[in-house]
């Protein structure tokens, strides 16, 4: 995917529905990178998804996994997510550390037009998912913002 985007696409954390939200969620999602999608590893870690833990305990996330509508997946391994925390799961090569995650890939995961971030357990019951693109919001309708259609999450 070759393009050039003013500013960078991200999916809001809007949420639709029930008012529940799991204790770990995704809570943003930068699916187009800034710039050229021209696969070097600065541009594939600019794309990324936000996992937020709302709880004050700590959740081990060894074995959840996180993927896309193509069947890209990734899967927490030995990883566990502080309480209050946030951890940025980055598609490119990186040193992992507490707030930041890296899924070693070398192509692109997340499609810029239309794709669903989905959040699995280890047991992998579905926890979150976050859609953009040509998806119907709950309501049946398209929303727009920003530019960009996207849907907030499902639990």
């Amino acid at each position: 995917m070759v393009g050039a985007v003013a500013l960078p696409a991200s999916a809001d954390g809007h949420h639709h529905g029930r008012q529940y939200r799991p204790v770990v969620y995704i809570s943003d999602v930068q699916y187009n990178s800034p710039g050229r999608d021209d696969r070097s590893n600065r541009s594939l870690n600019a794309e990324w998804v936000e996992l937020t833990n709302d709880s004050r305990r700590a959740v081990n996330l060894d074995g959840w996994t996180l993927a896309d509508e193509d069947g890209h997946t990734y899967t927490f391994d030995h990883y566990r997510l502080n309480g209050r925390a946030t951890v940025r799961v980055h598609t490119g090569i990186g040193r992992d550390s507490r707030t930041d995650l890296y899924q070693d890939r070398r192509a692109y995961v997340w499609d810029n037009h239309s794709d669903t971030a989905t959040l699995r357990n280890h047991r992998d019951r579905f926890v979150d998912e976050v859609s953009w693109g040509h998806h119907r919001d709950h309501r049946g309708d398209d929303r727009h913002r920003g530019g960009d259609r996207r849907e907030g999450h499902r639990h």
